[in-house]
C-alpha cells in the first residue's frame, strides 16, 4: 500500500512545478441552504463546462434556469477579473470559483 501513495508523490512533485489548476468548484461564500446551493452549484458547472469559450452564455444559461427553478429575479455574473458590491436577498447568494481562474457570482434580487 504504501508503495503507490510513494509513486503519486512522486508523479505530483513533479507535475507540482507547473500552476495548480482547480478543476472542481470551490465555493468562495453562499448563504443559501444547502439543497439550492448544491443545485446551483452544478448548474454553474455545468454551464461553465458547455459554455467554456463563452462566460456571457454560460452566465445567461445559470441566470434563466435559476428563474425557472426559484423564482424570477436572478442575477449571473461568469468570467474571470471583475469586482462587485451588490444588494441581494437574504439565503440567496453564491459567489464560486471553478477552473481555477472562472469566478461565478449567482444572486436574487426583488
Amino acid at each position: 500500500m504504501a508503495e503507490p501513495a510513494e509513486e503519486k508523490k512522486e508523479g505530483a512533485s513533479s507535475a507540482g512545478e507547473s500552476k495548480r489548476v482547480h478543476t472542481y468548484p470551490l465555493i468562495r461564500h453562499s448563504d443559501m441552504n444547502d439543497e439550492m446551493k448544491t443545485e446551483a452549484m452544478e448548474l454553474c458547472v455545468t454551464a461553465c463546462e458547455k459554455f467554456s469559450t463563452n462566460n456571457e452564455t454560460a452566465a445567461r444559461m445559470i441566470k434563466e434556469t435559476m428563474d425557472k427553478k426559484f423564482g424570477a429575479s436572478w442575477h449571473a455574473v461568469v468570467g474571470e477579473g471583475f469586482g462587485f458590491e451588490i444588494t441581494h436577498e437574504v439565503k440567496n447568494l453564491l459567489y464560486m470559483f471553478f477552473g481555477g481562474n472562472v469566478a461565478i457570482c449567482v444572486w436574487k434580487c426583488s
